[in-house]
Formats: structure tokens, C-alpha cells, sequence
């Protein structure tokens, strides 16, 4: 299942879409959105989804 950002949350500073392997995320319209089609949850790249790892706001990457 892909993992989604809670816009609400998002504080918009772009650590998240540097850090993804499968190039899932991306700004539009001004607010982070992860693509599901591209999203693995980091599956044989890492060992935790690396958006959620690297935000500097818990519970803002999350299980879609």
C-alpha cells in the first residue's frame, strides 16, 4: 500500500521528495502529493519508507 502526505501537516520544505528512490513525490500546487503508481513503501531499497523517516513532522507521511 503507498503512503500519502497529510497536506494539512505538510510544512512544504521538500526533504521528502529528495530522499524517495522510486521518484514518487513530487510538488504540485504548492503542496507535496505522492504518486501511488510509484510509491513501494521503499520495498527493497530500505528498510522504512523513507519520506516518513526523514519528515520533520511526525504523522504527516503516512499509510494511504
Amino acid at each position: 500500500m503507498a503512503y500519502k502526505i497529510i497536506a494539512s501537516q505538510c510544512t512544504v520544505c521538500g526533504a521528502c521528495e529528495f530522499e524517495c528512490p522510486n521518484v514518487a513525490i513530487s510538488l504540485k500546487n504548492d503542496v507535496y502529493v505522492i504518486d501511488p503508481k510509484k510509491c513501494t513503501q521503499c520495498e527493497e531499497h530500505c528498510d522504512t519508507p523513507q519520506c516518513a523517516v526523514i519528515c520533520p513532522v511526525p504523522g504527516t507521511c503516512v499509510q494511504a
